[in-house]
């Protein structure tokens, strides 16, 4: 019989530099299982060729002319019909926006001088379901949190449905901790971890595991440093 091979993951490249463009699409348009189907100069473009193309993964700069990245993602994860994923690829340190995309529902972020196989890694990840969250992400989103002020008042009723159980997946994940590392913290099985984020996912209304790590430090059940 012959070999049956899966459809390539399609790539859209949002980002208002032309080298920048140029470089992603020689470096995904060389691995065998991607393919760069359009690029866009703006958060405009992006939104219109997301819709037209419908791509597995778009990789989102922030910082862009007449629409920025933040604003191009919350039309793209507003139309129902789109399942593409947002990858965002920018400069966390020069940019104080990344918080506020992966909370508006980026599956992930990767700095813009990351090595390239990391990138391409990356959009496997992301294209498969899954959120790209490394410990040093989630080191920065824990640094983000400690400089702001508390919250007036904690929001338990957010965390209402988890049983304990859930409660303390919850807090592994938002530690950055991966499948298996959470899985012998708690003395389980990979697959019961996995149960239990999916069943998460679901209580919380989280699109992604990047999301249960937001809600984890705003309802209060993590405190940085603590």
């Amino acid at each position: 019989m012959p070999e049956i091979t899966a459809a390539p993951i399609r790539v859209l490249i949002a980002d208002d530099e032309a080298l920048v463009r140029a470089g992603f699409r020689v470096l995904v348009d060389s691995a065998p299982d991607l393919t760069v189907v359009g690029e866009a100069g703006n958060g405009t473009e992006a939104v219109q060729l997301t819709r037209r193309l419908r791509p597995d993964v778009v990789l989102m700069d922030i910082r862009m002319p007449i629409m920025d990245g933040l604003e191009a993602m919350r039309h793209i994860a507003a139309d129902a019909a789109d399942q593409a994923r947002v990858l965002i690829v920018t400069t966390f340190d020069q940019d104080e926006h990344v918080f506020q995309a992966l909370r508006s529902g980026a599956s992930g972020f990767l700095l813009k001088d990351s090595p390239p196989e990391q990138l391409l890694h990356a959009i496997r990840v992301v294209a498969a379901g899954e959120a790209l969250l490394t410990p040093s992400v989630t080191r920065r989103m824990i640094t983000e949190f400690a400089r702001r002020p508390p919250a007036p008042t904690p929001l338990p009723d957010t965390l209402a449905p988890l049983t304990d159980r859930e409660r303390e997946v919850l807090i592994q994940v938002a530690a950055g901790h991966t499948n298996a590392e959470i899985a012998l913290t708690l003395h389980v099985s990979v697959a019961t971890v996995k149960t239990h984020i999916g069943r998460l996912l679901t209580k919380l209304s989280a699109r992604d595991r990047t999301q249960l790590v937001v809600l984890a430090y705003e309802s209060g059940l993590v405190t940085p440093g603590v």
